[in-house]
């Protein structure tokens, strides 16, 4: 028997029971709405259920509805969000919001084609919100998904690859059960979070070992295939926790367009070769807000990784020697009490000296 008529019925015999009788409890699958259904698949967007579980009922908290969200600042959008990571999936969800209360009487569009014209709504939220909301015979392709398909036709390509991305989707396309897309596609993502887990799956678990190729190789964990990703740059940064005579600390919002845009943040950057990291905090400072510094006392380093490069946050107290804040290459500035400054948004990074500053 040909392998995906075998392996799709399959799916339809085994694993849609398995996943009816295994399907672990989490919030977004009671009371299913497209909003609903919306959030949490971009919350879970490089953020595992554990973690999202908690932001996704805080989030639905603040914004039960389409219409409180696109109501909303694009700030509040992001304190609601901080911690999560990728903010441009926040500033994206706020402007969908918006465009769909102004151009679809704000109701969450029903078909493909006018989702994936709102921003940050790809192929694979698409296909998540169509099968899922709207019963739209869509599969989706995620980083589990990826791996059972791997697992389940030995699939040797690398898996990042665009040839490898297209040939998977074909994959979970065929194998689609129409008519139960949402279910398939949960089903197929539970396997992969569950049992079909990175490293070393539970084969004896699995509903689909039978028909798993590979699982015969008796090396399933060679799948999915993946080249080596290139060492990712290491830069140092230096921040400044700029005081003045009241005991209020500078911080400035991040450009929009900028990474983190939107975010707010100790004023600092990258520090230039053959350049002190003091040096580094006063000519930032000089170039974002045009003041003159006095660097002082260090506060803290921070250690964080982004998808494209990791960092060393040298964080340092200074005061201003001349000059008055301007927001030149920022969004905007502030100065707050230390007990205030939890009420803007800011990473992860920020966050560590924002507690840094609280045991002081």
């Amino acid at each position: 028997m040909d392998q995906i008529k075998k392996t799709k019925r399959a799916v339809k015999d085994k694993l849609l029971p398995w996943f009816g009788a295994n399907k672990r409890s989490m919030p977004w699958r009671s009371n299913r709405t497209p909003y609903r259904v919306w959030i949490s698949e971009l919350m879970l967007q490089q953020t595992r259920v554990d973690q999202a579980t908690p932001y996704f009922h805080r989030f639905m908290k603040r914004f039960p509805s389409l219409k409180s969200l696109a109501s909303a600042s694009q700030e509040e959008v992001l304190k609601m969000w901080e911690g999560l990571g990728y903010y441009s999936r926040a500033r994206n969800l706020h402007k969908a919001a918006q465009i769909i209360m102004t151009e679809h009487k704000g109701r969450f569009p029903s078909t493909a084609e006018k989702m994936i014209a709102l921003p940050g709504i790809g192929v694979y939220t698409t296909a998540a919100i169509g099968s899922l909301a709207f019963n739209l015979d869509l599969a989706v392709l995620d980083g589990n998904v990826i791996r059972v398909l791997s697992r389940l036709f030995a699939y040797d390509k690398d898996s990042r690859s665009a040839i490898a991305k297209k040939e998977l989707q074909q994959m979970a396309d065929e194998l689609l059960v129409v008519g139960s897309a949402g279910d398939f596609n949960e089903a197929m993502m539970e396997l992969g979070a569950t049992v079909c887990v990175p490293g070393k799956p539970d084969c004896s678990s699995c509903p689909l070992t039978r028909c798993c190729l590979g699982h015969k190789t008796g090396r399933p964990s060679d799948f999915p295939v993946k080249a080596p990703k290139k060492k990712i740059p290491h830069i140092i940064v230096g921040a400044a926790v700029v005081t003045n005579a009241k005991g209020e600390l500078l911080v400035a919002q991040r450009r929009s367009e900028d990474m983190l845009g939107g975010l707010w943040e100790f004023p600092g950057g990258k520090q230039e070769p053959d350049e002190t990291i003091q040096e580094c905090i006063a000519r930032e400072l000089k170039e974002e807000l045009g003041i003159h510094i006095t660097v002082g006392d260090f506060l803290v380093m921070v250690k964080h990784t982004y998808s494209h490069f990791s960092m060393d946050l040298h964080t340092y107290f200074a005061t201003i020697s001349s000059g008055r804040p301007k927001a030149i290459e920022c969004q905007n500035f502030q100065w707050l009490e230390v007990s205030k400054l939890r009420k803007l948004p800011y990473s992860k990074a920020d966050l560590k000296i924002i507690e840094e500053l609280e045991k002081q």
